[in-house]
């Protein structure tokens, strides 16, 4: 048989073509067109199959990736598709968002030395891509019923994660999110020409399919009591995320045209759906004709500026303390900000907002990094004298996110929270404070991936899986 792998010394790395920046900008499509088969196949026949997989290692779900690299490579998609799938609930959404950069193609061996990382998330989105078309997605078939019920609060990465494999293993599972449309951050946070709304859409319909009952617009201690959840099922998992945005204070704090990310992204979303968006048809989470400035350096910051691109903005500015290469975001969404016109103010911080009612400029100062802090990042210090202000109609807030006060808001008692608010669970279990009870996602670990948040739901899944199982076996035993 002709060897298909190792064709790393022979064949380049190729991506799968970009839209031109002058096209995609006009609108909300992902920016990245698929592979043809044939060139997939040859992409993942670069793979060196090397003894120690440590683009495997490095992903936190631990994919199998030499293994659907190789099926790919030997055209062999469905069985590549089925281990894609064994491991990783939304694979055809890790492959389009996850920055592959920083873990598995970032520590692809071939890359190491010197000849191109292998372009592992392009061909896993092509894999699945090509299962839906081809109509191997099925809707989810227990091999039994359960009579236990599972309640998962929460309809993010975390949570579908953890409802897929539950329902997986036959138990009856309850969605309840308070956003009129499931899929949380996946739908209302990251903007289209990333992920594309009927990628997400389409996996909660195959949810819907294999018999999950969701209960959206549902805001707990408001629409239903927490306690009414615990007493009608027999677990219940916490799979919120984290939506507070971090503040930013200083004179002009308060003036109009000032925005959290969140708000300005959501409603963006929503007006890609075809929402009537108040908000967005009077301007004030609209962009269009407006000096937009971003504070932040983030993935969301990144998604922020691009949108503002997309709704006709004049001029889009992203402001960031530190340089470029301490930047927390993805150089690769960097780098596509930049083709789309984006202007970056490396090292330069705000210090006030200028305006009367509403805001009309960023007072920034330049900044210098000075002596690491305790996480070794060197710490920014102002440049004494070098204030500058920048136009700007609209100030975006990108500083990140904190859990909101669960506790407070719905009327819980004894649910243990860490010093920062996130709830504290067992990192073996999963298992809050309160007995049957779970947590997994961000209001866990704190704002993080997409994939972090899968591999939680799905250990939380297994781990409620066993309680459950454990305790329908002594009952047996006990009558």
């Amino acid at each position: 048989m002709v060897q298909k792998m190792l064709k790393f010394v022979s064949l380049d790395r190729e991506t799968p073509e970009k839209r031109a920046a002058d096209d995609r900008s006009r609108d909300f499509d992902e920016i990245y067109r698929d592979y043809a088969a044939g060139k997939a196949a040859d992409q993942a026949a670069r793979c060196s199959q090397c003894g120690i997989p440590f683009c495997q290692s490095h992903c936190p779900l631990h994919n199998n990736i030499p293994d659907w690299l190789k099926l790919t490579a030997e055209g062999r998609l469905r069985e590549a598709y089925e281990i894609s799938q064994a491991t990783n609930t939304f694979p055809e959404i890790c492959g389009r968002i996850c920055p592959q950069d920083r873990l598995c193609e970032g520590s692809c061996v071939i890359e190491q030395s010197g000849h191109g990382t292998v372009t592992i998330g392009a061909i896993e989105k092509h894999i699945t891509d090509t299962a839906y078309a081809e109509g191997w997605w099925e809707p989810i078939d227990p091999a039994q019923e359960l009579p236990e019920s599972v309640a998962v609060i929460g309809a993010g990465p975390a949570g579908l994660s953890a409802v897929d494999a539950l329902r997986r293993k036959g138990f009856q599972v309850h969605v309840y999110d308070r956003h009129d449309r499931a899929g949380g951050l996946l739908t209302y946070g990251i903007p289209g020409f990333k992920l594309e709304k009927d990628i997400v859409m389409r996996r909660i319909e195959q949810l819907r399919a294999g018999g999950v009952s969701f209960r959206l617009d549902c805001s707990i201690g408001e629409d239903l009591a927490f306690e009414a959840i615990r007493d009608k099922h027999e677990a219940v998992l916490i799979a919120t995320g984290v939506y507070k945005a971090r503040d930013i204070g200083g004179p002009g704090a308060g003036l109009n045209g000032i925005a959290p990310a969140l708000d300005y992204l959501i409603a963006s979303n929503r007006k890609s759906f075809g929402d009537r968006v108040p908000e967005y048809e009077d301007g004030t989470l609209n962009a269009e004709g407006k000096d937009v400035v971003v504070i932040g350096g983030g993935d969301t910051a990144m998604d922020c500026v691009r949108t503002a691109v997309r709704q006709g903005a004049k001029s889009v500015k992203c402001l960031y303390r530190r340089d470029r290469a301490n930047m927390p975001g993805s150089q690769r969404e960097v780098q596509n900000a930049e083709e789309e016109g984006v202007e970056f103010v490396w090292l330069s911080a705000p210090k006030a907002f200028v305006g009367e009612n509403r805001v009309s400029g960023v007072r920034a100062v330049r900044m210098r990094l000075g002596p690491p802090d305790v996480t070794g990042r060197q710490s920014p210090e102002e440049i004494p004298g070098s204030e500058e202000t920048l136009p700007c109609d609209l100030a975006i807030k990108a500083l990140g996110f904190e859990p909101e006060d669960l506790v407070r808001m719905w009327g819980v008692e004894g649910l243990e929270v860490s010093r920062w608010g996130t709830v504290k669970a067992d990192f073996r279990t999963k298992e809050t404070s309160l007995p049957g009870v779970y947590a997994a996602g961000d209001i866990v670990r704190g704002a993080s991936l997409v994939v972090w948040a899968i591999r939680d739901g799905r250990e939380a899944a297994d781990a409620i899986a066993r309680r459950l199982t454990t305790q329908s076996a002594a009952r047996v035993a006990a009558e």
